[in-house]
């Protein structure tokens, strides 16, 4: 089915070779788009800038804040601003709306487009309206991805756009490109769900692509609509790579010229003798119904595997919810065994990945005659966009899946992240979205919820839909609708133009930005002390500790413009104590500032020099920043006087970026595990901004637990003279204001 090969490759006379040398990188379609958008003399370390970036409203307050008290005066290029993830306006009362009211004020006064909310989701209005072949878009969302058009786009957090606006570059070095070749056809019941679980169970756990550009291309591709397409690609992100680009082709063409762009396409394919860095096969036609368990996208097993040994399965996942959420004796998946089927409560098909015409097309197409039942299973479907609601709607679709029994929604994110269809507590929901990490869907593991989502794809959730909540994979029903490479749909953006404000490249420098209450600036960061004692505040030993684990998803989106109060929410659903102990630790440093003679301050600081020596938290965690863009997982560390993150790696690169931008130190150290570090410890590290103000990648530390002393050797593998300099300041903002 796919088979990853990590062994350097070239491709020549239609096969891949072994490479023994790095000739040829020039060929791929990610250098080509790499060289256009690189402002640097050099091809290995790179200074992009993007055609075009967007943001949604969890994200753009904080970015434009940024920017703005870093100097901006106009938005230099398109910025959309899109409103799906608050759309509910459900929690937090007017605070909400308050930053759809500060966003169109800053798209009028900066010159951006605005998208209200219940329009569209943030990478369905971008494949619609921006992707292009040969260009670079940037997002502050972990999913922005449109390789699928043959346009490379990058999920980052929040600072790097703030960077984009600043007329600044994005700066990394030249990725990884693997290719990834298709072959054959996908079965009838396969959708594009089903493709991207099996890629990303191959390829996450032993990080095949890791940051890396993987690059699609092979006859596979001919078979495939653009929708099947943009539905794999949106999933690469689940792979940890850097971006995605594929080739193009008629289809490609034809999309662009129905979305009204069609002047924009260009023909991309590799040339003769690329070079690639791996070479990953999927065979389509061997592809299955896959189901994603609790709680990774890489947990993926065939439905076909899944039935034959149900039992087994979910115990596991028993046991991996009492392990990472801390809640203990909740029922057992396996009672929902019964007479040997398993039987699911709730169905979505949602957002960038389920929100698709195609995969909406397919489920109404499935349960057409059908009802799926008065019993405990419901459905509900999401359109990603106004043009494909209109579409579904006016070919009868959206009256097929109604009359069936699902519930209808608007053009939102929330069941993606927690904010919307929550399910039961003790519940098993199947989704067509992008994640099921732990209490992604909404739970509070912390109040004793739990609930479980596994991903699916969206002809799967309608075949069980159809079977009234009994699982079912798509093939096995007898009349199971074909998806057709051809396959396109009638565009219509009246509703866009009735409601989107267009301002780009036309800024009104003297509208006034309009502040809700909750709407805060930054709190100010000192720059780095000379030396640092360090109190970890939180050790966490999974084999990944994701985003959402440090700073929670759903209802806590409604604070992410008060970083304070944002702040508080940190760790919550991980470690509840994390931030009174930060805080505590926060709050003796305030006072070494003001007095350092203060006794509270020489108590902590046990002999150390105050004079040099600055208190501050760390965070440990052995593969920290799995999953979402979002800056907040690394600012509300900082907002809370975190100085430091110490890993035995980083999950992504955009977790580390947001760390370092927020003027945390991006730790590493051989054998993490071994030191057994807990709450309390501490780590003393002299000489930090000496080595920081030179060129230096490792230095000797003290670990103090309770009266033992270890030497340890802490490294800053990798780090940049700017990325030295932000840490030097204290953040991203103080290094703009200096400069």
């Amino acid at each position: 089915m796919i088979t990853v090969n990590s062994s350097p490759a070239r491709w020549l006379g239609g096969r891949f070779v072994p490479a023994e040398r790095p000739e040829g990188r020039e060929g791929t379609m990610a250098h080509a788009i790499l060289m256009a958008h690189n402002t640097s003399s050099s091809s290995d370390r790179l200074s992009i800038r993007f055609d075009a970036m967007a943001s949604h409203d969890i994200t753009y307050v904080g970015i434009i804040q940024t920017a703005r008290a870093s100097g901006m005066k106009q938005f230099p290029l398109p910025y959309v601003l899109t409103n799906c993830h608050n759309s509910l306006c459900a929690v937090g009362g007017t605070i909400n709306e308050d930053d759809h009211v500060f966003g169109l004020s800053a798209a009028k006064k900066y010159g951006g487009e605005f998208v209200p909310a219940h329009q569209a989701v943030i990478h369905s209005y971008m494949r619609e309206r921006y992707a292009a072949p040969g260009k670079m878009l940037l997002g502050s969302d972990s999913h922005t991805r449109y390789g699928a058009y043959g346009c490379m786009a990058i999920g980052e957090g929040g600072p790097e756009l703030a960077r984009q606006l600043l007329k600044k570059t994005y700066d990394i070095a030249y990725p990884k490109v693997v290719a990834v070749y298709l072959t054959g056809a996908p079965r009838p019941g396969v959708g594009p769900q089903d493709v991207a679980l099996a890629l990303v169970g191959a390829t996450f756990k032993n990080g095949a692509v890791k940051n890396a550009v993987m690059e699609f291309f092979g006859p596979g591709v001919a078979s495939l609509s653009m929708d099947y397409r943009a539905g794999i690609d949106v999933m690469t992100t689940e792979t940890t790579c850097l971006s995605s680009v594929w080739q193009t082709d008629e289809q490609t063409k034809t999309a662009l010229t129905l979305l009204g762009r069609g002047g924009s396409y260009r023909e991309m394919a590799p040339a003769e003798g690329a070079y690639y860095d791996g070479v990953v096969t999927v065979e389509l036609d061997k592809v299955e119904p896959m189901i994603a368990l609790p709680f990774h996208p890489s947990n993926a097993y065939t439905i076909r595997e899944f039935k034959a040994n149900m039992a087994d399965l979910l115990h596991q996942v028993d046991i991996d919810a009492a392990e990472q959420l801390g809640v203990k004796n909740a029922p057992s998946l396996v009672n929902k065994i019964v007479d040997g089927q398993f039987h699911v409560d709730q169905g979505v098909i949602a957002g960038c990945s389920g929100g698709t015409y195609q995969n909406l097309k397919r489920a109404a197409e499935i349960l057409k005659g059908a009802a799926i039942g008065s019993d405990a299973f419901w459905l509900s479907c999401y359109p990603g966009s106004m043009p494909i609601n209109l579409e579904l709607t006016r070919d009868g679709s959206i009256a097929q899946l109604m009359a069936a029994g699902a519930s209808i929604r608007s053009c939102f994110c929330g069941p993606c992240f927690g904010a919307g269809d929550v399910p039961a507590n003790g519940a098993f929901s199947i989704r067509h979205s992008t994640r099921n990490f732990p209490n992604r869907e909404g739970s509070k593991p912390g109040d004793g919820q739990i609930s479980y989502v596994a991903l699916m794809d969206a002809r799967s959730i309608a075949a069980t839909a159809r079977m009234g909540g009994v699982l079912t994979g798509a093939d096995e029903l007898p009349d199971i609708p074909a998806d057709r490479a051809d396959e396109q749909w009638n565009y219509d953006d009246s509703a866009y133009q009735s409601r989107v404000y267009f301002g780009v490249g036309r800024p009104q420098p003297d509208a006034e930005l309009v502040f809700g209450p909750n709407i805060a600036d930054w709190p100010q960061q000192i720059a780095l002390p000379d030396d640092l004692l360090l109190t970890c505040c939180a050790a966490i030993y999974d084999p990944v500790t994701t985003t959402d684990e440090l700073i929670p998803s759903g209802e806590t989106s409604s604070y992410r413009s008060n970083p304070l109060r944002l702040s508080q929410f940190a760790l919550s659903r991980k470690d509840p104590q994390y931030v009174p102990r930060a805080k505590a630790v926060q709050a003796v440093e305030k006072l070494r500032r003001e007095n350092p003679d203060a006794p509270e301050v020489k108590e902590a600081l046990a002999g150390y020099d105050p004079a040099r020596t600055g208190l501050g938290s760390l965070v440990m965690a052995l593969k920290p920043g799995d999953g979402s863009a979002r800056e907040q997982a690394a600012s509300c560390q900082r907002v809370l006087g975190g100085c430091a993150n110490l890993a035995a790696e980083y999950a992504t690169k955009r977790y580390r970026s947001n760390v370092v931008n927020w003027g945390m130190l991006p730790f590493t150290a051989d054998g993490l595990a071994e030191l057994n570090l807990q709450p309390g410890d501490r780590v003393y590290i002299p000489g930090i901004r000496v080595l920081l103000e030179g060129d230096g990648e490792e230095i000797a530390a003290t670990l103090i637990q309770g009266e033992a002393q270890t030497q340890v050797t802490l490294k800053l593998p990798g780090l940049t003279r700017e990325e030295r300099d932000i840490i030097l300041a204290g953040c991203l903002i103080n290094y703009y204001a200096e400069g």
